[in-house]
């Protein structure tokens, strides 16, 4: 369960960087309540997934999943740009996330 926590805890960490991106320096109310929200979110499963997971695997991970979450979303969503040497960054962090995880059990 502890994982869950931990993965959505990422999830919630992409969702609250584009919000807090779309709140144009919390200038716009509805983009700065979603950061707001999402970061206390955030924090709480994290918070809540160290009980069981060691501090430096949990927050490798969660930042990790935020790293590359927000990597992804800018692409996609926000038309920010592509290169080889972005693209071989974000598969090397994702490989040190593999191996955190493998690691911890």
């Amino acid at each position: 369960m502890a994982w869950i926590m931990l993965f959505v805890a990422g999830i919630f960490e992409v969702v609250w960087a584009y919000a807090m991106k779309q709140s144009e320096g919390f200038t716009r109310l509805v983009p700065s309540v979603i950061t707001l929200v999402t970061m206390v979110a955030s924090f709480l499963l994290l918070s809540a997934a160290m009980r069981s997971i060691p501090l430096g695997t949990a927050y490798t991970i969660w930042t990790g999943i935020g790293a590359v979450g927000a990597f992804v979303v800018g692409i996609v969503f926000l038309g920010e740009h592509v290169s080889p040497m972005r693209i071989v960054a974000a598969v090397l962090i994702v490989s040190g996330l593999v191996l955190m995880k493998m690691s911890a059990e």
